[in-house]
């Protein structure tokens, strides 16, 4: 999963797990160890300054495929193109909020918050989805049209 990728870039650039911590993600060293060791859910946020920081996609880093950027990418995600996005996806699969609540072990209004565009999809949330449903994460998330 992607925090191998996460390890990967990182020693790539010849960096330390400090040196991301505290110069990129200004975060305790810890805390972005327990990201890289899978002890805990790197948030989507941190994700996101990542992939930025690393000139990467977050399609190449959950590994859904290996082009490492995209054209025309935005660094920061929309919400409101995002939650469009999810709403517009769930729809097509004639999906309710309720079953894909359930598919994600959340609730509705969990699902609703995201589609309303007040809160932006949880990394594991955007992870499963694009996974299970084969979509792009940069595309749902409003960092790409295609």
């Amino acid at each position: 999963m992607y925090p191998e990728k996460l390890k990967y870039l990182r020693e790539r650039k010849g960096l330390t797990i400090t040196d991301v911590a505290n110069k990129v993600l200004n975060i305790d060293r810890s805390q972005y160890g327990h990201y890289e060791n899978d002890y805990i859910t790197i948030p989507i946020k941190h994700l996101i300054k990542l992939c930025n920081y690393y000139d990467v996609s977050l399609d190449y880093i959950f590994d859904f495929t290996n082009i490492k950027t995209y054209q025309n990418m935005k660094k920061e995600p929309d919400k409101k193109v995002a939650g469009e996005r999810l709403k517009n996806f769930r729809k097509e699969r004639k999906l309710t909020q309720t079953k894909l609540a359930t598919l994600l072990n959340t609730t509705f209004t969990t699902i609703s918050s995201y589609e309303r565009g007040v809160n932006l999809i949880s990394t594991n949330y955007l992870y499963t989805i694009c996974k299970k449903y084969k979509i792009s994460a940069d595309y749902l998330l409003g960092r790409i049209d295609k």
